[in-house]
This record gives structure tokens, C-alpha cells and sequence, in this order.
């Protein structure tokens, strides 16, 4: 019996080191870069409360040593807390490549102004001499590259080749099809819309607006929604704007981003009390939503963004 067992083992062994030899390597497309990885990595970290979710979305808390760029600017939620615990905050802000190093890290999940600047100390060029694989967020490729305006799936093909990178590939293909299941429920429910609904992303700034352009992912999750961003002419991703278009353009919705030291109600209060904008029909109407900040960047709880959007939109078709 012992001999059987041992036996047995043996061959489970082989079979999962042929496996695993099997999968590896992997060559993934970020952005304008083929990447290839002999093994999955042991030591990641991610940048960011979105990427951050992406891997914990996947379950590879395991195979990180931390994450960087989330208190420096935001405060974690209960869920995001709970996933991270046991995991250190390596920087509050961008890392520098000695936080990387001083980590032993293998793979950096980041993003070109997602805790990289292009022409920065750390980019996928100077961390490739130190062993660091850079894998970047689609949506954040246009600082680098020409791309299409993002559609929802710029954040599934990341979901899709961090399972390739890391060997979760089952994972990730059963993840993104429940999203997609989702977003074709939410379609099915509003209908065909004859005139998208008018919208307007209000980041930040009272002098000038922060918002997001053609290129930003809340473009997609609105136009998913039965909505069009009137800044999509804005050939940029999130950029300041000046008020006189978004006046001229007249939203029926403004979606507010609600991180930073200024609260959600208080941008609210900023456009009602503002007489410069008391005949937006948003205002007139009172129709905002407020998303968080991890719900209006590329990450798992898009769809979610996207199911409360369409209700605000359209909500004789809920």
C-alpha cells in the first residue's frame, strides 16, 4: 500500500511539473510591447486601488508582496481593506525603483500615470535591467501609443492576460464572462436608446474641471450605460477642460468622482450653488451619481458602475 501511494504521488508530481512546464512560457501584449514570462511571478505588486483589485479579483493575494499609490491620495474601503491585510503598503504614492528592489520584486502591475510617468524613473525600460516585469493597464496606454477610444474590453484583457502571467487563466476567462453576462442583462433591460443621455464626469477643480476625455474608461462604462461623455471630442484620457463647453453642452447627468479632500456632496453643492451653471439640466433636474474613485477607473466593480449608471440614465426602462 505505502509503495502504491508513494507511487501515486510520484505521478501526480510529474504531472503537474509537465503541466505547469506546459504553460510557460507566456507572451502577453502590453501596450505597445510583447512581454514574455518563463514562470508565473512570486513576488508582484500592484499600484493603485483598481490594480490592486484586479489581482485580488483573481486571488493572487499569495503571489504579491505588496502594493503601492492608494493612501497617498485615497482611503481604502472595508472590501479592499479586508483583501489586503496581510499585505504591506510599500509607498503611499509612486514607488521608486529601491521600494521595488528593496521588495525583491519579480512583476510591477501599473499603468502610464497609474504609478508610471512616461520618462520617469520607473517605466517597463528601467525596471526590465533589475528583473521587474512591467505589465501596464490597457486604458492607460494612449499616454504612449495610438488607440481606439477604450471600450469595457480594455479592463477585460487585462483580466485575461494577468491569468495568462500569472496561470489563472480559467480564472480570469469565468470572471470576465460573468461581467460580460452582466453588462448583456444591463443592455437587454434599457433597451434601444434613440438619444443617449448627456453626461458629464466632474473629477475635481473649481477654476477649471478635471473630467475625462475620449479616452478614459468612464467613456466606455457610460456609452455601456445608454449614455454619451459630451467631453468625448477631448482627444485625452483624464484632462482639464475649461466650464465654457461643458455650459455650452448642457449635461442631463453629471457622474461625480468622489476621492480627495473635496466630498462628493460638496462638488455637488460647488454646481448648484454656482449660478454660472443654474440652467444645466442636470442641475435643474438634481441628477447626479456619485461614484467612487475604484468604480470610474478600469477594475472589477466597472459593472457594478455601469448596472447604477444605466438605472440614472434610464430610469423608465428599470
Amino acid at each position: 500500500m505505502a509503495s502504491r501511494l508513494l507511487l501515486s504521488a510520484t505521478l501526480f508530481a510529474s504531472v503537474f511539473v509537465a503541466s505547469s512546464a506546459f504553460a510557460y512560457p507566456v507572451t502577453v501584449k502590453s501596450c505597445n510591447r510583447d512581454v514574455t514570462f518563463d514562470a508565473a511571478p512570486a513576488r508582484a505588486i500592484s499600484n493603485d486601488v483598481n490594480l490592486t483589485e484586479m489581482m485580488l479579483a483573481l486571488k493572487l493575494q499569495d503571489r504579491m508582496v505588496g502594493y503601492t499609490g492608494i493612501s497617498g491620495w485615497k482611503t481604502l474601503d472595508e472590501g479592499l481593506r479586508e483583501g489586503v491585510k496581510e499585505l504591506p503598503e510599500l509607498s503611499p504614492k509612486y514607488p521608486t525603483k529601491e521600494v521595488l528592489l528593496n521588495a525583491d520584486a519579480d512583476f510591477y502591475f501599473a499603468g502610464w500615470n497609474y504609478g508610471m510617468k512616461v520618462g520617469g524613473e520607473v517605466t517597463p525600460e528601467t525596471l526590465e535591467p533589475l528583473g521587474i516585469k512591467v505589465y501596464e493597464l490597457t486604458e492607460s496606454c494612449i499616454h504612449i501609443m495610438n488607440k481606439n477610444k477604450p471600450t469595457m474590453d480594455d479592463m477585460f484583457v487585462d483580466l485575461v492576460n494577468l491569468g495568462k502571467i500569472f496561470g489563472v487563466e480559467d480564472r480570469a476567462d469565468a470572471l470576465v464572462a460573468g461581467y460580460r453576462k452582466q453588462l448583456d442583462e444591463i443592455t437587454t433591460r434599457i433597451g434601444g436608446v434613440a438619444k443617449p443621455v448627456r453626461v458629464f464626469v466632474y473629477d475635481s477643480g473649481t477654476e477649471k474641471p478635471f473630467t475625462s476625455g475620449r479616452f478614459g474608461i468612464p467613456t466606455a462604462m457610460i456609452e455601456a450605460a445608454g449614455g454619451v461623455n459630451i467631453m468625448d471630442d477631448v482627444e485625452k484620457s483624464w484632462t482639464e477642460v475649461s466650464w465654457e463647453p461643458v455650459i455650452e453642452r448642457n449635461p442631463e447627468v453629471i457622474v461625480i468622482v468622489n476621492y480627495g479632500d473635496v466630498t462628493a456632496e460638496q462638488k455637488i453643492a460647488f454646481m448648484k450653488e454656482n449660478p454660472a451653471f443654474k440652467n444645466l439640466d442636470a442641475v435643474k433636474q438634481d441628477r447626479f451619481v456619485v461614484l467612487e474613485y475604484v468604480e470610474a477607473t478600469p477594475g472589477p466593480r466597472n459593472v457594478q458602475a455601469i448596472d447604477r449608471l444605466a438605472n440614472a440614465f434610464h430610469p423608465r426602462n428599470m
